[in-house]
């Protein structure tokens, strides 16, 4: 009878923690060093982008970086998804067409392109509202290929906004 209850007791502490195990790994993670991560389960997030000054852009393109790059962000148990959509001057510093600026400028809208091709290579949805791009006169086949067009930006964020995407707004 000792035998039978030491078995049972050995199967039911089995059962027991396989079901503590499984809880934790289904819960989401704690939130770490960010008290508004407490019991979420993913971070996406679309960035409505319309600051047309290449130089912000050198500063702020990392911090987008940085937001799904996050130890804190990565340890969810959903995976991050990021969208950056172009409108407004935005559109400008997506575009090729370098002609009209001095060589320092030129270089700054080198390096927003390189953190635009690596926004591409990590995975970020990309796209420029083609509405902004016909009202500002940027010519369509000088936009950077790494960016979807849609026709109207502002339907693209309230699209992702409806799907649960927290909207960052930086104009």
């Amino acid at each position: 009878m000792k035998q039978t209850f030491q078995r049972f007791a050995y199967q039911v502490s089995t059962i027991v923690i396989t079901l503590v195990m499984l809880h934790v790994a289904g819960a989401p993670a704690s939130a770490g060093e960010y008290a508004a991560l407490k019991d979420v389960r993913g971070l996406n997030s679309v960035f409505d982008y319309s600051l047309g000054s290449a130089e912000a852009a050198t500063t702020i393109f990392p911090a987008i970086k940085s937001v799904y790059e996050d130890k804190n962000v990565l340890a969810l148990p959903a995976r991050p998804k990021t969208v950056i959509v172009f409108h407004g001057n935005a559109v400008k510093l997506i575009s090729t067409a370098r002609k009209d600026l001095d060589e320092a400028s030129r270089k700054t809208f080198d390096k927003v392109a390189e953190q635009i091709r690596q926004f591409k290579k990590d995975g970020v949805t990309l796209e420029v509202c083609m509405y902004a791009v016909n009202v500002l006169g940027v010519e369509p086949s000088t936009l950077m290929p790494e960016i979807d067009r849609v026709g109207n930006g502002f339907i693209s964020v309230l699209g992702y906004q409806a799907q649960g995407y927290a909207v960052v707004t930086i104009q």
